[in-house]
């Protein structure tokens, strides 16, 4: 059983299955008690007595479909009301592999409501008590594909890079205030979302699909080293500030009075 010193609780979204699983695995023996939220009750029990019995921490559960605004309203005013909880886990999320003409619109708008909407409901709703108690961590999981637009279905591409822009805005606006932000990109990662998003993962490379243990541990080390962006699959970090650093450098040049000179008037090739 562990003995970690009680850290507060850790509420973690999709927290049935997969990454989500792991992170709960992960935090209670850290320290942790947990709050773990999904749509399968069953599972979620599972996990829960599990993990109470093996850690010795408090673990709640709460049965949710984040798609649901009666359901994501009710997590909202978890975290905004139960000062105990220390970190969000923003883990909930679906993909897409198929192109967007082939896809089905509203299958995309739920993806969106999901991805997007009930994270950053969530977000908006513990970081304000966060930043009142001068401590509070917020992990949200991107991915890799929101650095690579081309890679599966741009819908998801956008989600992603929407996760990964809050993150890093976030941090601009409270990192001195006491909260930790941080945006975790994983690769292929060896879950049930290849399934739900329409390809087995058993037809991925081998070579370039991580465990979900594997990637959690990873992504936990680049927490306790306050990485505001963790590429676990990354070998060389300096890849990642290269191009973090060239994004920054566009800044002052992105809003100008007048357009560019290759935009004037004759100045296209005859």
């Amino acid at each position: 059983m562990a003995t970690q010193a009680n850290k507060g609780t850790a509420l973690i979204t999709g927290a049935s299955s997969g990454i989500g699983a792991v992170y709960a695995d992960r935090l209670a023996r850290r320290g942790y008690d947990l709050i773990l939220v999904a749509r399968d009750v069953k599972r979620l029990t599972g996990v829960a007595e599990r993990l109470a019995g093996e850690t010795g921490r408090h673990v709640d559960i709460v049965a949710a479909d984040l798609t649901d605004k009666a359901d994501t309203r009710r997590i909202e005013e978890r975290l905004r009301t139960d000062r105990k909880i220390t970190m969000l886990v923003n883990n909930a999320g679906v993909g897409a592999t198929a192109s967007l003409i082939d896809s089905d619109v509203d299958q995309l708008e739920s993806m969106i409501d999901l991805n997007v909407t009930a994270l950053t409901r969530l977000t908006a709703a513990v970081v304000p008590g966060f930043v009142e108690r001068g401590n509070g961590i917020v992990i949200n999981i991107s991915s890799i594909v929101a650095l690579s637009p081309e890679t599966l279905n741009g819908t998801y591409s956008g989600t992603k890079a929407y996760v990964l822009n809050l993150t890093q805005s976030l941090h601009h606006e409270v990192g001195g205030k006491g909260v930790q932000l941080q945006a975790v990109l994983p690769g292929a990662t060896s879950t049930a979302f290849w399934d739900r998003a329409g390809l087995a993962v058993e037809h991925l490379p081998t070579q370039i699909v991580m465990t979900a243990e594997d990637m959690v541990d990873a992504a936990l080390v680049g927490l306790d080293q306050h990485e505001l962006v963790t590429i676990p699959s990354l070998p060389d970090a300096a890849d990642w500030e290269r191009f973090n650093t060239a994004r920054q450098h566009l800044g002052p040049n992105l809003s100008h009075k007048l357009p560019a000179a290759r935009y004037a008037r004759g100045s296209a090739a005859a």
